[in-house]
């Protein structure tokens, strides 16, 4: 019996590689990537950061300016209440009313109202 014997141009080549299709994007790609992303949230992380600040002192210095306003304006509160009391007290105790102070200068008041009797149920 005749030996089998290869063919004329011989065996094709015998495949021991995986055929995978290669993959959307290298490692060096997707790195890189990431990377930048990164880099333009840090830019706006310290960008916002800084315009945080700004605001802050905008707002601090805002309330800074507005206190004189704002303590003139209690301080005449204050003078018309003390007008109204005094009248009200004239009203009631007509020229018996006892001076609490030997001048006529305005002096704020340095107390505390404080709730009276508590009243349990």
């Amino acid at each position: 019996m005749p030996q089998d014997m290869p063919p004329a141009g011989g065996y094709d080549a015998v495949q021991y590689k995986r055929n995978l299709p290669p993959s959307a994007f290298k490692p060096k790609t997707l790195l890189a990537f990431g990377g930048l992303i990164m880099v333009y949230g840090w830019y706006h992380l310290f960008h916002g950061i800084r315009e945080q600040r700004e605001l802050a002192r905008e707002k601090m210095w805002s309330r800074i300016h507005l206190i004189p306003a704002l303590q003139a304006e209690e301080d005449r509160d204050l003078v018309r209440r003390h007008l109204a009391d005094v009248q009200r007290e004239k009203e009631l105790l007509g020229d018996k009313a006892v001076k609490a102070y030997h001048s006529d200068r305005y002096v704020r008041p340095t107390f505390a109202i404080t709730p009276g009797k508590i009243i349990k149920d």
